[in-house]
């Protein structure tokens, strides 16, 4: 079966997004329910993440010729799905521990490689980016809010089934032909290795350390919300909906940005997530209120969604092959090692302060005020 190369695309996002809206949300309620402390999840999820860091920063970028994208993106998802399936096979700490970071090794680097991909196709066929990726945003909401509901209607392996569905369907769909293959010339190594990359680091590293410390403080967020509000007495359902709710946020800013933030710098945009994070997370850790929850999740565009598009902005302003280790560089650091950390560190936290790791994650993103770069780029 031949699809249109923009509808393999959009398939190959919605099937991702879709089984990422059921593994960030829920994954520590299946981790909960089959009996480790939170101590232990925090580790698990950290693991994990350190895992994502390690697969963005180093399988992505040994793809160079764009003519091996498909085949690339359709090994990852048939690696990914073996691990997937590998979480049916026990559930000691040790065994969680190998295929948590076997999973996340082999699904982080599909975001980085499909949107190599839509940019490769974006110079061969006509092709809106914005309307292709925009159905993985919506699968995300989709992805957690089924989730939450079945869980409720069952119980917590409703999350293992749906994530083993999700990621099957994602092999299968990329196992479809594009009707346009990628095309295009192999990356030059030119400038590349440890002194580009330290040059880049030092002229960078305030911005790095800035979105490491905004995206960081979701740590808890991500780890740790669904279980927090479950325990306040919230049905799984109803923190699916939420979950939902911070993505449907997240989709209405991406698609007004220009709009909104034509005009603002890069420093005023990363003020702006950081203002809003250390709300978001001081109103976590004062309240369980519907209300004043509904208030946090629709802040996930100030505390999430405008530090990326900070970060997309800063990452423009640089030239050449900067742009391309920028950008593996931010998806690694600050998306991948910097929340992990967090999270063995929230693990600990949650254990032992409740709500109180809410108010941490606030002071977190403090700092972040002191460290935002001066780097102005067009949008």
């Amino acid at each position: 079966m031949v699809l249109h190369s923009r509808n393999w695309l959009a398939l190959s996002y919605f099937t991702y997004f879709f089984s990422y809206g059921i593994f960030l949300p829920f994954w520590s309620v299946w981790l909960q329910g089959i009996g480790l402390p939170a101590e232990t999840i925090g580790l698990l999820l950290g693991a994990g993440l350190i895992a994502r860091f390690l697969g963005s920063l180093l399988l992505a970028p040994r793809v160079q010729d764009p003519s091996r994208l498909v085949f690339a993106l359709r090994l990852l998802a048939l690696l990914t799905l073996v691990f997937a399936l590998a979480f049916w096979l026990g559930t000691t700490a040790a065994w969680l521990f190998v295929v948590m970071v076997g999973f996340n090794l082999f699904f982080s680097p599909l975001v980085p490689l499909t949107d190599a991909l839509a940019g490769t196709w974006q110079k061969q066929i006509t092709m809106d980016y914005g309307r292709v990726r925009l159905w993985g945003s919506l699968a995300f909401v989709v992805g957690s809010a089924l989730t939450g509901k079945l869980v409720s209607l069952f119980d917590f392996q409703a999350i293992l089934v749906l994530l083993s569905l999700g990621i099957a369907s994602m092999l299968l769909g990329m196992l479809l032909r594009p009707s346009v293959m990628p095309q295009g010339e192999a990356r030059t190594r030119e400038g590349a290795g440890w002194p580009a990359w330290r040059a880049l680091i030092g002229e960078s590293w305030r911005f790095l350390a800035c979105v490491s410390l905004l995206q960081g403080a979701h740590a808890a967020y991500y780890g740790f919300s669904a279980i927090y509000w479950q325990k306040a007495g919230y049905s799984a359902s109803v923190v699916g909906y939420l979950w939902s709710l911070g993505v449907v946020a997240e989709i209405v800013v991406f698609a007004l940005s220009n709009t909104l933030f034509r005009r603002a710098t890069v420093r005023g945009l990363l003020l702006l997530s950081c203002v809003s994070g250390m709300v978001r997370w001081g109103l976590m850790g004062w309240t369980t209120a519907l209300p004043w929850l509904i208030v946090m999740q629709l802040l996930h565009c100030g505390s999430f969604t405008v530090c990326h598009l900070a970060a997309m902005r800063y990452i423009s302003a640089r030239q050449g092959a900067q742009v391309i280790r920028l950008q593996a560089m931010y998806s690694a650091v600050a998306m991948g090692g910097g929340i992990a950390i967090m999270t063995m560190f929230a693990g600990y936290l949650y254990q032992h302060l409740d709500n109180g790791v809410f108010w941490v994650m606030a002071l977190v993103a403090l700092p972040a005020l002191l460290l935002r770069p001066g780097v102005t780029a067009p949008r």
